[in-house]
């Protein structure tokens, strides 16, 4: 069983790309209200957190071999931990898109109307979706992913999400402003339990 455990690790976190592509494929076309404000710096933080993944791609270990020499309760251990990872970030992407409705948008960007979403997934993190993705790019890192490579492309993805985050914050801060101060004060940006 243990031979094929990278195998099966592998199809695992290849489903849940699966599942978190038609998850954004099949979302409506984002709300068509005036956008009020733009950040087009957050181009920038996409980009990066794309390089984050071609890299956890690229600099990649031998196909269905594990990430390291580990005894066979570790390894199991492992496994375990990067299905249940893969899954839980897109369960996580999926109600963070849901709680947004139509304010959800690839781009950073007020509509006229928008709120301030503080339900679901908010709760928990400021950011869930870019949470859910860095779950997405560790859990593909142990499945595919020389540890080189997955370090590396969890700071490049990091890199962008700082960008992001701070592009998006910004508009909502100048939105809601106090309402806005006191939501962040609460809930961290990306990592839960990490302010």
């Amino acid at each position: 069983m243990f031979d094929y455990l990278p195998l099966i690790v592998f199809v695992a976190v290849m489903l849940s790309w699966l599942a978190f592509v038609i998850l954004f494929a099949t979302q409506k076309k984002p709300a068509s209200a005036p956008t009020q404000k733009r950040e087009n710096k957050s181009i920038i933080g996409i980009a990066l957190q794309g390089a984050g993944y071609a890299i956890v791609w690229i600099v990649h270990r031998g196909f269905f071999s594990g990430i390291a020499n580990l005894g066979d309760a570790a390894e199991l251990a492992l496994a375990i931990f990067t299905v249940l990872l893969a899954a839980a970030s897109v369960w996580f992407c999926s109600a963070a898109v849901r709680a947004l409705g139509k304010q959800w948008s690839l781009e950073a960007r007020v509509l006229e109307g928008h709120k301030l979403i503080t339900q679901g997934p908010y709760r928990i993190v400021r950011n869930p979706i870019y949470t859910g993705m860095l779950g997405m790019l560790i859990a593909t890192g142990l499945a595919v992913s020389h540890w080189i490579g997955l370090v590396a492309g969890i700071i490049v993805f990091a890199i962008g999400t700082f960008v992001r985050v701070r592009s998006e914050e910004k508009l909502l801060r100048e939105t809601f402003g106090n309402e806005w101060d006191e939501y962040a004060r609460r809930v961290p940006a990306v990592v839960p339990f990490v302010i």
